[in-house]
């Protein structure tokens, strides 16, 4: 035990000496020299009503970039399969976020401050601290110009505390186009819909991920794909099955690298919120491929959380079962096989 809390002791002192390290450097680096008599007097002045108002925003916008680095890193130590336990991520993340709390220290009304503070809090799950850090940029910045990335998380920590009302809210400010290489984007409109589709607004639910999706879809970009798979899920909720199989249909004929992995791996970019709704994602998924010990595996785990949907769960396995005990012609498509259950 004595040996266990030296070793704790030593870590957490090398991980301050580092953060202690970063910051004196900050400081150091924090003013680029400049020779005073070139320049302008407009300059002169806007630096002197600067260094008023934000006396520390050189050393600010330093911790900014170094913090978000830390956090990128991170991200790419996960999703690049070298990180496999996610520990170094956490690091990461522990080490931006006491980093950027110093900052807010220094810069307590500074918006970008207050978005990379939500985000690092968000993801060690301290959804206290960063509700408030979100909510506070949303008051300096305003509500419609806060961002997606600010309103976006906003409301997906509201869905996931089942608080509808407040996630349409922020969800509805963060709502826009599909944009390539952004996966928040995407992410944002799912949980929109997820968020419509849970209050009883299928209509609606269904609309949002619909108008977002291009008319014609040239390229499935992984954004492309998670919203579209994420349209059959709202329509197989709403029974329109039909609507349903159309959209995996299409994904199907136009996925070359095959529907099952480009939408598992589109599937783990989102953190669904609730988390149960992913169970109901994998469920389709699963059916849809053929895979139906899976699929009544997650369509029961979704069903004994007791979800929105889970009479919509029970239906799936009773399908399942179903086909167990009758096997249906192979070339009937999957999703077309389930059946109301009476």
């Amino acid at each position: 035990m004595a040996g266990a809390h030296t070793g704790r002791h030593t870590r957490n002192v090398r991980r301050f000496a580092v953060i202690a390290l970063v910051l004196a450097s900050v400081r150091a680096d924090a003013r680029p020299s400049r020779t005073p008599e070139a320049a302008p007097a407009e300059t002169e002045r806007a630096d002197f009503w600067r260094e008023m108002l934000e006396p520390h925003s050189d050393e600010v916008r330093r911790i900014v970039q170094l913090a978000d680095q830390y956090m990128r890193q991170g991200d790419i130590a996960l999703f690049g399969d070298y990180d496999p336990t996610g520990s170094q991520r956490l690091t990461f993340y522990k080490t931006a976020y006491g980093m950027l709390r110093y900052a807010h220290r220094r810069a307590p009304e500074n918006v970008e401050v207050l978005r990379l503070l939500g985000q690092a809090a968000d993801e060690l799950g301290k959804t206290h601290e960063a509700i408030d850090a979100f909510e506070a940029a949303v008051r300096l910045a305003g509500a419609d110009k806060a961002g997606f990335e600010i309103t976006g998380r906003l409301g997906a920590i509201y869905l996931r505390l089942g608080r509808l009302d407040d996630a349409v809210r922020y969800l509805r400010l963060a709502q826009g186009p599909i944009a390539p290489g952004k996966a928040i984007t995407a992410a944002t409109l799912v949980h929109l819909s997820n968020a419509l589709a849970a209050r009883g607004e299928m209509g609606d639910a269904i609309d949002v991920l619909l108008t977002a999706l291009p008319n014609q879809v040239q390229f499935y970009a992984p954004e492309v794909t998670l919203v579209s798979f994420a349209l059959a899920v709202q329509y197989d909720r709403d029974e329109q099955r039909g609507e349903a199989f159309d959209v995996l249909d299409h994904l199907q004929t136009s996925l070359t690298s095959g529907l099952g992995s480009t939408v598992q791996n589109a599937l783990g970019e989102m953190r669904f919120a609730p988390a149960e709704d992913q169970h109901y994602y994998q469920g389709l998924l699963y059916e849809v491929m053929g895979n139906y010990t899976e699929a009544r595996a997650e369509w029961a785990l979704y069903a004994a959380a007791d979800m929105p949907f889970r009479a919509r769960a029970l239906e799936h396995i009773a399908a399942i079962d179903s086909l167990r005990r009758a096997p249906p012609p192979a070339n009937v498509p999957a999703i077309r096989r389930v059946r109301r259950h009476p």
